[in-house]
């Protein structure tokens, strides 16, 4: 698939991969407000949209049932997204980088975005307990009251499909770009070793 419109020049990206309540979300707020970056959340766009809209009937309907959004829905409004924070000074593709969470979650999507980005490093937050995460998700349900995150059959569906489709399109990215780290730990203590392994190429955005 290739897009009508893709940008003249691609926007510096570093991509945020690990299952669902492994901290990606914490993690990307962390830097962008300490390294001056663009955090941008993929649920985030979708959680926020109308659920009357077609576009927003669309996403509620496969969130419900912890399936992914169709690829070339999820870069149509990914892409619309960036544009907007682009036109209202949110987003200076020149000067930041752009920390994507939660896109591309599956090999197409990884393809079409291609045309869109430079992935100059990807980060991945390893959690190999499965029942960690669920009980991560069920506490954030609670306290940002997400109901996408209340239903236990809901969670394990996300988790297989991230095990399943997300993991295996890390394949389709240089190896030498991907940074594992152990999300097994505070949101600070992930933080920290994250900066000690990437702070040279966090602290030099700039084109």
């Amino acid at each position: 698939m290739q897009s009508e419109n893709p940008p003249k020049e691609k926007f510096r990206t570093i991509l945020l991969f690990g299952p669902p309540g492994s901290g990606k979300g914490t993690l990307g707020k962390f830097l962008s407000t300490a390294g001056n970056h663009f955090h941008l959340s993929s649920g985030d766009i979708f959680r926020g949209m109308d659920p009357d809209s077609p576009t927003g009937k669309v996403y509620h309907s496969y969130a419900s049932q912890g399936n992914l959004v169709p690829d070339e829905v999820t870069i149509e409004v990914w892409d619309q997204y960036v544009q907007g924070q682009i036109a209202t000074n949110r987003y200076f593709p020149r000067k930041q980088f752009l920390l994507l969470d939660g896109i591309p979650r599956t090999l197409l999507q990884a393809e079409i975005l291609d045309q869109y980005i430079d992935v100059v490093r990807i980060i991945v937050l390893d959690m190999p307990d499965t029942e960690g995460l669920v009980k991560r998700l069920k506490r954030r349900a609670l306290i940002e009251k997400r109901q996408d995150d209340a239903n236990e059959t809901v969670l394990q569906n996300r988790m297989k499909i991230y095990a399943k489709e997300t993991l295996a399109l890390l394949a389709h990215y240089p190896k030498e770009l991907i940074s594992i780290f152990n999300a097994d730990q505070k949101p600070l203590e992930v933080l920290r070793d994250v900066l000690v392994e990437l702070s040279d190429l966090l602290s030099h955005p700039e084109i």
